[in-house]
């Protein structure tokens, strides 16, 4: 481990949630580096917390440990587990959050915390409703600093629970996803990975009624035009030039979207 640790949540900054995380993993390990990930994860919606963090831990040094908290089971017989994978650590409940970055990665290594097995690191039984503060906080704190391994705390396991949205369905003529998020600029976030696209010549983006020819960025395009292109994190977006493709076409989570051929 590096010291390096980052959070996602969907606790928002209103509310002094994430500030008390970061308190009880200083208190263990004042050497502590954190990152933000986001803690605008929309409420409830594990799918998108786990397609982030999938697409954006690669950018951290190896050794960093990701703690993701989207946990609408909390304080349930739901597990919390850990994966090492590519030279990461990986912190969150069982509940399809992780499930994306398993199926991106090769040799993927599990546990499932045992929370009797914690006592010995000081962590004594956690309140029903904040678990990011009694539990994931102090063990992320004890992983970092390397005194304590997934081993120590729990047996390892061969599979997690399923993620919520299925992956891109593949077929002869299309690709079929959905839009699995919406940026700060109310772009259009697909879980279409750019790799399934390309064997189109000029593909077509469709969603409900709409369709878009796919371009190259957004200054393409007049303000207030649409266009579909290949973002930063490779998967294909729907977005409005300097405006909100979002509140524009009236589409948001979970929505299909499909890929063919012009």
């Amino acid at each position: 481990m590096n010291g390096i640790i980052t959070l996602t949540t969907d606790f928002g900054l209103s509310d002094p949630f994430v500030g008390v995380m970061k308190g009880q993993i200083l208190a263990r390990f004042r050497e502590a580096q954190m990152i933000d990930l986001t803690h605008g994860i929309v409420a409830h919606w594990p799918a998108e917390a786990g397609f982030w963090l999938a697409r954006s831990y690669k950018y951290f040094p190896r050794g960093t440990l990701h703690v993701a908290v989207v946990d609408p089971g909390v304080g349930t017989q739901r597990d919390i587990v850990s994966v090492e994978a590519d030279g990461h650590m990986f912190l969150a409940p069982d509940n399809g959050l992780l499930a994306p970055l398993t199926s991106r990665v090769a040799h993927p290594r599990i546990h499932k915390v045992d929370l009797n097995r914690l006592t010995p690191f000081g962590i004594g039984p956690p309140s029903a409703t904040f678990h990011g503060r009694d539990i994931f906080a102090p063990l992320a704190a004890e992983i970092a600093a390397g005194r304590c391994r997934p081993a120590n705390v729990g047996e390892e396991a061969s599979e997690l629970v399923p993620a919520w949205v299925d992956e891109p369905e593949e077929a002869s003529d299309h690709v079929a996803g959905v839009v699995i998020t919406i940026d700060h600029f109310g772009n259009l976030i697909t879980n279409i990975d750019a790799a399934l696209i390309k064997r189109f010549h000029a593909p077509l983006v469709r969603t409900g009624a709409h369709e878009f020819a796919l371009g190259r960025t957004y200054g393409d395009r007049q303000p207030g035009e649409y266009l579909a292109l290949i973002n930063a994190f490779d998967v294909v977006e729907i977005a409005r030039a300097e405006q909100s493709a979002a509140e524009g076409l009236g589409v948001g989570r979970g929505a299909p979207v499909v890929v063919t051929e012009r």
